[in-house]
């Protein structure tokens, strides 16, 4: 029963989306959850939401920029993850700077961060918001990460040692393999919060071609009305891939999670 109950939460945004993404604008606006009638169904939505916005080079975008994203935070990530965890009390001090960085709003890193890009010419480019958006979610990667490291034996690493491997060479070779369910796991998480980032995307993303969906989810919005069938069926489209997703690494997201917690 609980379980019913659980999927009854979660799959109710998703079916909301479904019943407004078949609803004319004054069918929303009545405030039922439901449409009015089998008859007044607005399927001219979906094929709208294609035309309003270029919505499947849009979710191109999202999936180039969440996973570039998590390969720029796997290589940031995992070196920092193996100083945190081993190198003692400068370790400890990088790991809460890394998090007291994360903590602060990201409205203040936005200026700094436009001018940074139009230096090196990657505003207006999806370039540019994945190694934005892979910098800011590595302090989440490393501090899933830490935990993964210290259940490592440092004394795998210290026979490398004495066998010629130099500290990298034992990151690479012993330490990488056996964390790598947590790595997986780290990684959709960041691909996930690149996938559904919108400040950093409406910021440095001017240009149709270089904007993600959530971008685009927001040109329904006009200054009088709002397109609320076209932006559910658009929402959908960019929803149901990431549900997908979810579902399919699901063993490894919830497995290599619980392996970082247990001791």
């Amino acid at each position: 029963m609980a379980l019913v109950l659980v999927a009854v939460v979660a799959l109710a945004p998703v079916a909301f989306l479904v019943s407004l993404s078949v609803r004319s604008t004054d069918d929303v606006l009545t405030g039922s959850w439901l449409p009015g009638g089998f008859g007044e169904l607005a399927w001219g939505n979906w094929s709208a939401a294609f035309r309003t916005i270029p919505l499947a080079h849009m979710l191109a975008n999202s999936w180039l920029v969440a996973l570039g994203s998590a390969l720029v935070t796997a290589v940031v990530a995992v070196p920092g993850a193996y100083v945190t965890a081993r190198a003692g009390k400068r370790g400890a001090r990088l790991g809460a700077a890394l998090l007291a960085g994360y903590c602060a709003p990201p409205v203040v890193a936005v200026l700094p961060l436009f001018f940074l890009l139009k230096e090196v010419g990657l505003t207006n480019s999806v370039v540019g918001l994945a190694l934005v958006n892979g910098l800011a979610n590595a302090p989440v990667a490393v501090w899933l990460l830490d935990s993964f490291v210290r259940r490592v034996p440092v004394e795998l690493e210290e026979a490398a040692w004495l066998d010629g491997l130099s500290v990298a060479g034992g990151l690479r070779r012993i330490v990488l393999p056996l964390i790598a369910p947590g790595l997986v796991a780290a990684l959709l998480v960041c691909t996930f919060l690149a996938y559904g980032e919108f400040l950093f995307a409406v910021s440095f993303a001017q240009t149709t071609a270089s904007q993600p969906l959530t971008v685009g989810l927001s040109l329904f919005q006009g200054d009088r009305t709002v397109q609320f069938g076209q932006q559910a069926a658009a929402a959908l489209v960019g929803v149901v891939p990431v549900y997908v997703l979810a579902v399919v690494a699901q063993r490894w997201l919830v497995g290599g999670l619980s392996q970082g917690a247990l001791k």
